[in-house]
């Protein structure tokens, strides 16, 4: 099993707040935005005499309010269709589980959600990676280049929309392109949905549920946690038309007998609230993107291109090695007593030597903070023993891409 990449600095930021010092945590996408009221006082106000177990595929209730959430999201999900999961996490892992046998190989593109990677561990299953670059900002890779690595081992292509840790947001004719793909090879197509709510610029994501000729091929995974600032709560779904894998996933499901009973009761009343509380948390996540973005580029050597969604952002920095860096920002820099945990990209990349110069960072704690921790970024660049300027990081930067592909 991998490290996580966004923890895996944690030991380093305990020690640091052990000393005294104050450590912005951009590692980890856990945003301070209230959780919505109505789910705690669910919580609180549950008339439960005994706390006993669910279906497996989650309450009723609960699946009717998502079937009614999805609708209004213009995704035409159907209770059938939907199995509660403990999180997203689990989706994935039952998606794997399910379309997916031991040896078989699936398609990512990457860089992608780190804990992919222990998913497939713990399924037997290989990652093939397509990359996109940054200097693209991490736009959707040629069809070819899936094409490429597509062999009798493929059974499907992951996809994360918004992506988590780019933030681009997939079109819909990218998404057509990609179905067609596996329509022609028999593959599924598996999409990762959990920041659908946070586009910006006026942008919608696309789910790839909705797209027309998907019902035997796409399978979505959703969750709560980033939805409505509920990280803890442990809900997600499963949601496939296929009949079949639905079927399958659900013996996945009894094998962990339930999900968990007073979360989704959270949840539930969550479903309930209207399209403007979405509109306030996406306004104020634009506005801490835009922070993000807008003090990056003024950094010189820096290299960020614009997240269309979710909450984080991969820039390239002028540094030897953005591990080493973020390990020496937690045990040597302060700035006024402060610094800043950040997520080496490296661990976010299937193929090795990449994303070594890059970082990610999560833009969820509040602008007063955010703008303290980028402050700190830009002074510690300045600073550390191992930056590299603009013009050597290039070179370094197509060296190591050629050596890829001797």
């Amino acid at each position: 099993m991998p490290v996580s990449p966004f923890r895996k600095l944690l030991p380093y930021a305990e020690a640091a707040r052990q000393q005294g010092k104050i450590v912005y945590p951009l590692n980890i996408g856990q945003p301070d935005v209230l959780t919505p009221p109505a789910m705690l006082d669910a919580v609180r106000k549950a008339d439960v005499a005994v706390l006993g177990y669910a279906p497996g595929a989650g309450t009723d209730s609960y699946r009717r309010k998502l079937e009614s959430y999805y609708q209004r999201a213009g995704i035409p999900a159907l209770f059938e269709n939907i199995m509660v999961t403990t999180a997203g996490s689990e989706a994935i892992l039952f998606t794997m589980l399910t379309c997916l046998n031991p040896g078989d190989e699936v398609i990512v593109v990457e860089p992608f959600y780190g804990t992919y990677t222990a998913f497939a561990i713990a399924a037997g299953v290989s990652i093939v990676a397509v990359t996109a670059h940054i200097e693209d900002g991490f736009a959707l890779p040629p069809l070819a280049d899936f094409e490429a690595v597509i062999t009798p081992r493929t059974r499907a292509i992951l996809i994360c929309n918004p992506s988590n840790p780019t933030g681009y947001v997939y079109r819909r004719d990218e998404l057509e392109a990609l179905l067609d793909l596996c329509i022609r090879h028999d593959l599924y197509l598996l999409s990762d949905e959990a920041y659908r709510e946070y586009c910006y610029d006026g942008a919608r994501a696309t789910s790839a549920l909705s797209l027309v000729g998907g019902e035997q091929h796409v399978v979505m995974l959703d969750t709560i946690s980033k939805r409505y600032s509920a990280c803890g709560a442990r809900v997600g779904a499963l949601v496939t038309r296929n009949p079949e894998v639905w079927l399958a996933a659900f013996h996945f499901g009894q094998m962990r007998i339930c999900p968990p009973v007073l979360e989704m009761l959270a949840a539930e009343a969550a479903a309930d609230l209207p399209s403007s509380y979405f509109d306030g948390t996406r306004a104020e996540y634009q506005a801490r993107r835009d922070l993000t973005v807008t003090r990056l580029r003024a950094m010189p050597g820096v290299t960020c291109p614009v997240p269309g969604g979710a909450f984080y952002v991969v820039a390239r920095l002028p540094v030897d090695d953005a591990q080493k860096f973020g390990q020496w920002l937690l045990e040597e820099f302060t700035l006024d007593n402060q610094t800043l945990m950040l997520s080496p990209a490296n661990g976010f990349y299937h193929t090795p030597g990449l994303g070594r110069q890059e970082v990610r960072l999560a833009y969820v704690i509040n602008r007063t903070d955010l703008a303290a921790a980028l402050t700190c970024l830009e002074h510690a660049l300045l600073t550390y023993p191992g930056r590299v300027e603009p013009e050597l990081q290039v070179a370094a930067t197509v060296e190591a891409v050629a050596s890829l592909s001797v």
